[in-house]
């Protein structure tokens, strides 16, 4: 028995898991997440800022120590969308180095895709590996199309929540000409970005993966805390998205803070979240989605077990 952790450090969120392996096969001991925003201000400036990266830094040795302290020695940090894209990428990681002894792993949009469907596919066995895959992130959203658990097809496109919500929302509710606005912006980019390949993905079956979807699974189910269990595999229709995107644009951003499930800095993302998580099901041709509690972190778990 071995004990493993993988980071993932994302431009919105930084997520930890532990687990205890015993040849291919993993059960978890401790997981956690926590909203830095490292990509905050990025879009416009094209360069991680200086306080998002200290408090993305404090969260990701916390996480570093909290593993160590579980006896873990193999710490994986894997970075993605907004330190690939800074122009002081150099500067952030080395200060990751100096405050936790680790190196990161600045991943490729295409290499996020396949690592993620490592994890999403491992952890819905009945789906056969036979799915399109989307994940939204805080900085980019990919695409993957899965042929028994491996990837046929995969694009990372420039499009993320972190970027919406700085230029779209505000601490009012959500009025309809700004929220078509953004919306209009995200069809665009998708009918410019998405391939033939993914386009004509001939799949029955569309996963989606992350914080996005996987809160809206949440309030879908009327849970009061979250519960992994219940949103892993969870259906989300179409209909019920656009039901959850009029009563979110409702709402002030206080009150969508205090949504039971909404975790502490996603308020001002989740409705943009939504408009892609909509236009997607558009653009794609699907009256709904399967939920996944899974992504990245299990993906590199899954390419770790799999060297030894």
């Amino acid at each position: 028995m071995r004990r493993l952790c993988a980071i993932d450090l994302g431009t919105n969120t930084v997520r930890l898991l532990v687990v205890e392996a015993s040849g291919p096969e993993w059960r978890a001991l401790h997981e956690e997440q926590s909203v830095t925003r490292l990509g905050q201000g990025q879009a416009a400036t094209g360069v991680l800022q200086p306080m998002a990266m200290r408090r993305t830094v404090e969260v990701v040795a916390a996480f570093v120590r909290r593993a160590e302290g579980m006896g873990v020695r193999d710490v994986r940090i894997v970075a993605t969308s907004a330190v690939r894209e800074a122009g002081n990428a150099t500067e952030f990681l080395a200060m990751v180095g100096s405050s936790t002894g680790r190196q990161v792993r600045v991943i490729s949009g295409e290499e996020e895709a396949r690592l993620t469907l490592f994890g999403v596919a491992e952890g819905l066995p009945d789906l056969k590996g036979h799915f399109l895959l989307f994940d939204i992130g805080g900085g980019s959203t990919e695409f993957v199309l899965a042929h028994g658990g491996r990837p046929a097809a995969s694009v990372s496109l420039r499009l993320g929540v972190v970027e919406l919500a700085e230029r779209f929302m505000g601490a009012g509710s959500v009025d309809a000409g700004r929220y078509d606005a953004m919306a209009s912006e995200v069809v665009t980019r998708l009918a410019a970005g998405l391939p033939e390949s993914v386009l004509r993905h001939g799949m029955s079956t569309l996963v989606g993966s992350a914080g996005t979807v996987t809160t809206l699974a949440a309030l879908d189910l009327g849970l009061q805390a979250y519960d992994a269990r219940r949103v892993h595999g969870h259906r989300l229709t179409r209909v019920a998205v656009e039901g959850l995107r009029r009563r979110l644009a409702a709402l002030s951003l206080a009150e969508r803070s205090a949504l039971p499930c909404l975790e502490p800095g996603r308020a001002d993302l989740i409705v943009p979240g939504t408009a892609i998580c909509l236009a997607v099901l558009e653009r794609l041709g699907f009256d709904a989605l399967v939920v996944s509690d899974r992504g990245l972190r299990e993906g590199i778990l899954c390419e770790i077990l799999a060297t030894y």
